[in-house]
């Protein structure tokens, strides 16, 4: 299901910006339940801006405030844009991105929720994890947009668990807490060590 709004913004979206610094799991900012946007101003739009330049070139298909150290509500995701391998003339390989289709969820309420689908997740903020969520099957959301427009949408499959997974963090909660505790305490163990191991 693609959204079924544009504004300028999204429509014409060109990949610049400034890449934001990720806090990974368990940083302080990722345990906290964020604030209200009550200001849709340029200070918001050029961090939206920043955060899909940052969350395509990760690459991730989706990517909440709180991740880069602001404890608002809003996220923004793209589970549409293509990503392709490129071999270029000296032999060495870059990725290219095209196809962009961002949305941007300011506030966003959950209205309903129904069925039940198991769904493999990842998370920029716990990077090397991948494990298997229970989510909601379909879901109706409102929101705003980042000029404060009210919108609601109704999502199923990816579209789906990227709005649930997105909307966690902004309510402090990393995927792997969705886990049994058992398996949450292995992959915390695990996730912790691989990151002793980069210092």
């Amino acid at each position: 299901m693609k959204n079924n709004f544009k504004e300028n913004f999204l429509e014409n979206y060109k990949l610049e910006g400034e890449k934001l610094s990720i806090h990974t799991y368990p940083a302080p900012i990722l345990k906290q339940i964020a604030k209200p946007v009550t200001e849709f101003n340029n200070e918001l739009h050029a961090v939206v801006k920043n955060m899909l330049f940052t969350m395509y070139n990760a690459p991730g298909i989706g990517l909440a405030a709180p991740q880069v150290g602001v404890s608002l509500r809003f996220f923004v995701l793209d589970i549409w844009f293509d990503r392709e391998k490129i071999t270029l003339a000296d032999g060495s390989e870059e990725y290219r991105l095209s196809e962009f289709s961002p949305m941007v969820f300011c506030n966003p309420v959950f209205k309903n929720k129904s069925g039940e689908v198991i769904h493999e997740e990842g998370c920029l903020s716990v990077p090397g994890i991948y494990e298997d969520v229970k989510r909601f099957e379909l879901v109706t959301v409102e929101f705003q947009d980042m000029f404060g427009q009210h919108h609601e949408i109704e999502a199923d499959e990816l579209l789906s668990v990227c709005l649930q997974h997105e909307n966690d963090h902004l309510d402090g909660i990393v995927f792997i807490e969705r886990l049994s505790f058992l398996k949450k305490n292995l992959l915390e163990k695990k996730f912790l060590k691989q990151q002793q191991k980069k210092k």
